[in-house]
């Protein structure tokens, strides 16, 4: 009988075990050491300081028990280790060493893929407490109590096993009979006893370390609380004191605002007349000169998130208050001097009234949070009175009762894809064109995010029907679409960020009616372009399947392939769109992808769904693979998630908080722009009947000025070309849009909405 395992040092097991080597040889006693969460086995003792037979990593591997002696260890199929202990209590010595081993080494496979850069097991050197920087002592605590949490959940699990096999033998042995049954079943109940005990002590051993772990930093976090809470105290007192600051200089500045009209004097205030005038002007030098300061704030701290140059007005507005409060203290300070107290005043006033009259302020426009509830009052029986006879016909020459419909044109829906534009904000700031890649590719798969319930057809836009999304003062994008083409119908986009970055596509969708699910397939290509970079990124959108269309509920899926090329360097995305499958097990909606470089080795994997989020890791080391033949990875970081959809959004047509501001009505617009539309307009508005017939209107109108007017059905803001950098053929935005709107002029639009009944305007809550 071979001697028990001896766990020395703690982080060590080693002992003799019996491996299955073929079959002419069978089972050969073999000296196993298990130590980092690495197994390996030598023929003698005396091997392990040369020679090492093979090795077996625990962090994926499966620990699966046989019989009372046996064991197999195997690593995904790539190595199994079949293995036999001289006894029932040595081989279940064997399993709670490895199964703690395996624990321990996946939390230090997740802690050393964390780029967070605290990788030293070393207990950092704690900083002062109050300070701007986050005390680095905490993840360091929080890292080690969750290992010793998860050296319990691991110690529980075992002694709830071995606790209910126990039970189960003292069962069995209340109903033996004296002789021989009664000493094996007595055997087995002392063994399964002895391997109660070791779990139960190895539990006990990981409550005190844990129990030690905690009350060790438990004075360190209430000092650091403490800290918090006195820093707050001081910020409080801080803060009171300037608002009561203020209040006195406001009350100043009203004293001086009804004072003597020869406190606007120009000689007074001028800086080159007379000794106290010349004493004065380097001090109005100097108020200048904190005021303009306050201009260069960082943009994080400004209320608009956009930057400096574009929302100027904004950071104004901010960067204004703190100059005018520097000019008042210091007009106040002076104030209280006797000699130099007219002065003074006069020059506080104009300095106030300089610095206020080019302060306007304009506040970002609050856009709506809802639209009218969805009305119920309709029936959907009449999808099948109107497709059965469409099987296998293109879609977009059907007329489709505004039932089917949502309150949006096809062009606001593409205008929705810029709903995640911070993601080619942060792609634009990349300096790897591999990672920029990464955020262009979740992009594209963002736009998809509020089909997953979004059943409702889009209004086919009118030729020569635009729609812009000026979002520059926010975001610092703004974008505009128009419908190039009736038949087949085709709509243009561009948009443009100060970020740096340009998107722009055509897209024409054919849909046909296959009998119980209909196909939209988009074609034409999206293109992005980068400034700083000058990548040039293109794709096409995957197919979109709405089903049961005959019976049951509507419900969209998103599937097929998406490859995103960078022209200027030769990367690519492959992304697979997973069709629907009601026998898979994967999750639902998934979406995988690879991103490659020019001579196609993989430098990054993408994952996720496109209904939720998408995440990347990056590759460790080139070519080099892991167990299961797969490359290599860190751990995946999470690159896109939804955002929530706003309260209330099923009855108002799943939107999203971007889609709600869509349609809502703005000034200064095209007259041909889709906010402007009456039969979207009355729909919106719950109107559906008056929408029906004025969508009729409309369409019979532009089909029969299609006929007669076929040769002014161009585009006035595009123009259709080549691009020379894809070679694909698309509508590229010509510029003047912006123009024409500043100065507004529209009349180089088409009338396409002659309306002659008043439209209800929808609500704008």
């Amino acid at each position: 009988m071979s001697e028990p395992p001896t766990p020395i040092p703690a982080d060590m097991y080693k002992g003799w075990l019996f491996k299955w080597t073929n079959y002419m040889r069978g089972y050969q006693r073999r000296w196993f050491v298990l130590i980092n969460g690495l197994l390996s086995y030598y023929r003698t003792q005396a091997e392990m300081g040369h020679t090492c037979r093979a090795a077996i990593v625990l962090t994926r591997a499966n620990i699966a028990v046989e019989d009372s002696c046996s064991f197999v260890i195997s690593n995904t199929g790539a190595e199994t280790y079949y293995l036999k202990a001289s006894s029932e209590v040595e081989r279940q010595r064997w399993i709670t060493a490895l199964e703690l081993a395996k624990s321990k080494a996946v939390h230090n496979m997740q802690a050393e893929s964390d780029d967070s850069g605290d990788d030293c097991p070393k207990r950092p050197h704690a900083t002062g407490y109050g300070g701007g920087d986050p005390d680095p002592e905490l993840p360091w605590t929080l890292r080690t109590l969750t290992g010793k949490v998860e050296d319990l959940s691991t110690c529980n699990d075992l002694i709830a096993k071995h606790g209910s096999v126990l039970q189960k033998a003292l069962s069995e042995l209340e109903d033996v009979h004296e002789g021989t049954d009664a000493a094996d079943k007595l055997r087995q109940v002392t063994e399964r006893a002895t391997l109660f005990r070791i779990t139960s002590n190895a539990m006990v051993n990981a409550c005190r370390d844990f129990l030690s772990s905690a009350q060790t930093h438990s004075k360190h976090w209430q000092k650091a609380l403490q800290a918090e809470r006195d820093q707050r105290v001081r910020l409080e007192d801080t803060l009171e004191q300037l608002a009561k600051q203020h209040n006195h200089l406001e009350r100043a500045v009203r004293e001086a605002t009804v004072s003597s009209p020869s406190l606007r004097d120009p000689v007074v205030v001028s800086k080159g007349s007379g000794s106290s005038a010349k004493g004065n002007g380097s001090d109005d030098d100097d108020d200048e000169n904190e005021f303009f300061d306050a201009m260069e704030d960082p943009v994080e701290f400004i209320t608009v998130p956009a930057e400096p140059k574009v929302h100027g007005r904004s950071g104004d507005d901010v960067s204004g208050t703190s100059g005018e409060l520097a000019t008042d203290e210091r007009a106040l300070d002076a104030r209280s001097s006797s000699t130099k107290q007219e002065s003074l005043d006069a020059r506080s006033l104009s300095t106030k009234q300089e610095s206020l009259r080019p302060l306007k302020v304009e506040p970002v426009r609050q856009r709506r949070t809802h639209i009218p509830d969805k009305p119920n009052n309709y029936s959907l029986n009449s999808l099948w009175s109107i497709v059965k006879n469409c099987i296998n016909k293109d879609l977009a020459k059907i007329p489709m009762p505004v039932h089917f419909n949502e309150p949006l044109s096809m062009l606001q829906r593409l205008s929705e894809d810029l709903e995640y534009h911070e993601l080619l904000d942060k792609a634009a700031t990349c300096q790897d064109s591999l990672e920029q890649m990464c955020y262009v590719a979740a992009f594209s798969v963002a736009s998809y995010s509020t089909t997953a319930h979004r059943t409702g057809k889009p209004f086919n836009p009118l030729l020569g029907e635009t729609f812009e999304l000026d979002r520059l003062r926010e975001y610092g994008y703004r974008s505009v679409c128009e419908q190039v083409s009736h038949h087949p119908p085709s709509a243009a986009h561009h948009a443009s960020s100060e970020r740096g970055w340009t998107l722009r596509q055509t897209i024409t969708v054919a849909s046909k009616f296959r009998g119980k699910y209909i196909s939209l397939m988009p074609l034409g290509p999206i293109q992005c372009i980068f400034e700083k970079s000058n990548n040039h990124y293109s794709w096409t959108k995957v197919t979109t399947t709405v089903h049961n269309i005959i019976v049951g509920r509507l419900w969209i899926y998103q599937s097929g392939e998406m490859e995103v090329v960078n022209h200027r360097t030769g990367d690519r995305c492959h992304l697979k769109f997973a069709p629907y499958s009601y026998f898979s097990r994967d999750i639902n909606r998934k979406v995988t992808g690879v991103v490659t470089d020019k001579d196609g080795v993989v430098h990054y994997g993408l994952s996720g769904n496109w209904g939720e989020k998408m995440e990347f890791s990056r590759l460790i080391s080139k070519g080099e693979k892991n167990a299961e033949g797969k490359p290599r990875t860190l751990k995946a970081k999470e690159l896109w998630r939804m955002i929530p959809l706003p309260e209330g959004a099923a009855n108002m047509y799943h939107f999203s908080s971007l889609a709600l501001t869509l349609n809502e009505p703005e000034e200064g617009v095209a007259p041909t722009d889709s906010r402007r539309r009456p039969d979207q307009r009355l729909m919106e508005a719950g109107h559906w009947d008056r929408a029906n017939a004025e969508k009729e209107r409309l369409e019979e109108r532009q089909r029969v000025a299609s006929r007669e007017k076929e040769h002014d059905c161009r585009a006035v803001w595009f123009e259709k070309t080549d691009d020379p950098i894809s070679g694909e053929s698309m509508h590229i935005y010509k510029g003047g849009y912006w123009e024409a709107k500043a100065q507004g002029k529209w009349d180089m639009c088409p009338d396409i909405y002659p309306s002659p009944d008043p439209v209800v305007p929808s609500s704008t809550e």
